[in-house]
């Protein structure tokens, strides 16, 4: 593309900038009434000049002029309120910081094939979250991948928290729904009692830019966590585990380290399982539970627990099955054929689970370092509508999150952050197991 057709294409869209920047005051001032009550006033003003302009600039008896001066001055007069108005509605349209914000995506190249960058149409703040601001901009071609592909650019250009991108309200606009960046997300957060929502069935992950990151499991049924070793998944795990307990569930862990990563208290409150045949039974036993459900929902006629405990003398308990180290269950690599055995009919149960156990209140919360084939088939892992990853590296968020913002997003040096299938970034609660559940500091205050 030459000088000439690049100078044409920017003339023309700074014209169509001009005329939506105008149409925006418009809008403008029709729902912010400071804006409002400015060209209000600026009206008011221009009539005042208009009709008083004899009084303003009054005619100098004798000059030979004075005809014509008097119609400049008329002319200058309607000038004055008819563009004057028009370029204070441009102003009005004009978002603070447009210029600066244009010129600091032309520093990264954020352009398309003309070296046009996005031009800034409006910045609002967003209604469902009080840090949330809304920029929108004329993308002038540029499509939205190339926005999610650049979004670390974006943030270090515009000093912000980037929270997610969408299409405006066509294609040729792009949304940023951004936090300003000191309001970063802090590396520690210590639970408290009052983290825990009081929605049936929410779970807190963390804090992220616009406060709780939740996950809801009577509409998210099953959670996968990932992440390198002291990424801090097992604490995330615990604490999950640890909310479904405080909100009645009935908890099984499968532990095959002998249950020394839970403390004496996880012992007291759950079921915990330690070896394959224990493991077997208990899964025999959920699998059992969700045809007993089967029949009392179908003979209630509800569709889920939801409904049926809406309405049931006799509530239906939400039962779920963690599991801290899924390769340490399902894991083939050097097993005979024996234990292959035993492992395949593990898989049948967990994919039974999986797929049953959405409308029965059978939840799977699973964590694993490293969750590929050999460890998580696909049939089970592709009922895990919630995929969380703390820190790892591009293969491993591949595998996780189907995409590598686990590597790129995630700093090397925080413990406990991790990012969701979705997107979002949040830092796990810190907590005591035995504070926490017992509402007591340690053992020794036991006895």
């Amino acid at each position: 593309m030459n000088i000439n057709n690049k100078e044409r294409l920017n003339q023309d869209t700074m014209r169509k900038y001009w005329l939506l920047r105008l149409a925006n005051g418009c809008k403008e001032v029709v729902t912010d009434w400071r804006k409002a009550v400015t060209f209000i006033f600026y009206l008011i003003s221009a009539v005042f000049i208009c009709k008083f302009r004899g009084t303003l600039f009054p005619a100098q008896g004798g000059m030979p002029f004075d005809p014509l001066l008097q119609q400049i001055i008329q002319l200058l007069v309607i000038v004055y309120a008819i563009g004057g108005a028009i370029l204070l509605l441009i102003a009005l349209g004009t978002p603070f910081g447009s210029k600066r914000t244009r010129d600091n995506l032309l520093r990264i190249g954020l352009t398309n094939r003309a070296g046009e960058a996005p031009l800034l149409l409006s910045k609002k703040k967003d209604k469902s979250g009080k840090r949330l601001t809304v920029l929108e901009f004329m993308s002038n071609g540029i499509p939205l991948h190339e926005w999610e592909n650049r979004k670390l650019e974006i943030q270090t250009a515009l000093n912000v928290n980037v929270v997610r991108v969408t299409e405006g309200q066509d294609k040729l606009r792009v949304l940023l729904y951004v936090v300003a960046a000191k309001n970063a997300i802090p590396k520690m957060i210590y639970w408290k009692e009052e983290h825990l929502s009081t929605k049936d069935f929410e779970l807190v992950l963390g804090e992220g830019l616009l406060g709780q990151e939740i996950v809801d499991l009577s509409k998210t049924t099953h959670v996968l966590l990932g992440g390198s070793t002291g990424s801090g998944k097992s604490v995330l795990l615990k604490s999950l585990t640890m909310q479904c307990l405080k909100k009645g569930a009935k908890v099984f862990i499968s532990d095959f380290k002998g249950g020394i990563d839970f403390p004496w208290i996880w012992h007291k409150k759950c079921t915990i399982v330690t070896d394959e045949t224990a493991l077997i039974e208990l899964l025999n036993s959920i699998v059992d539970e969700i045809e007993l459900r089967t029949t009392i929902l179908k003979k209630s006629g509800h569709a889920n627990i939801v409904k049926y405990n809406q309405y049931a003398a006799e509530k239906l308990q939400r039962w779920v099955f963690v599991c801290d180290e899924v390769a340490e269950m399902l894991d083939k690599t050097g097993a005979d054929k024996s234990r292959k055995d035993v492992i395949s009919e593990i898989e049948a149960q967990l994919s039974t689970i999986a797929r049953s156990g959405r409308a029965f209140g059978i939840h799977m919360i699973l964590a694993t370092q490293r969750p590929d084939a050999n460890v998580l088939p696909g049939q089970i892992k592709s009922n895990f509508d919630c995929r969380i990853c703390g820190r790892a590296d591009n293969v491993l968020s591949m595998i996780i999150l189907d995409n590598v913002s686990a590597a790129e997003q995630i700093p090397k040096d925080i413990q406990g952050r991790f990012i969701t299938n979705m997107g979002t970034i949040f830092q796990g609660y810190i907590f005591d197991d035995n504070r926490t559940l017992n509402g007591v500091r340690d053992f020794q205050e036991l006895v």
